[in-house]
């Protein structure tokens, strides 16, 4: 539930103050470990952890915004808050209940894909 709640929050975050908090390493972190869970479970959902990200936050998925994410996963911060968040993952099977928490954040950031296409051509 919390996780729901965390997805609704990105999503609440007015236009101006998310393109100042998307880039952080943290914050990054947490979010990859999440969308592989989705990824696990959705396969049209592989391959598009950064558009997915930028879209969250609507920012345009240029060059210099994907060269920033990988700038941050390269970092001491990120890596430190990607093993945290692993080992504070619940070992859950790929395959749950339909109507999980997971369940419905995973179908949050599709939809957040879905309306980023458009901008995407």
């Amino acid at each position: 539930m919390r996780q729901l709640a965390l997805a609704v929050a990105l999503l609440a975050v007015p236009a101006g103050l998310a393109v100042a908090a998307s880039f952080d390493a943290r914050g990054l972190a947490r979010f990859d470990v999440g969308y592989a869970r989705c990824e696990a479970r959705f396969e049209t959902m592989r391959g598009q952890r950064d558009q997915a990200y930028l879209a969250v936050y609507r920012v345009k998925p240029d060059a210099a915004a994907l060269q920033r994410l990988a700038v941050l996963r390269r970092g001491a911060d990120y890596q430190k808050e990607r093993r945290r968040a692993l080992a504070a993952a619940p070992a859950q099977p790929a395959s749950g209940a339909a109507s999980s928490p997971l369940d419905h954040q995973c179908q949050a950031l599709r939809a957040e894909i879905g309306r980023a296409r458009p901008a995407l051509r």
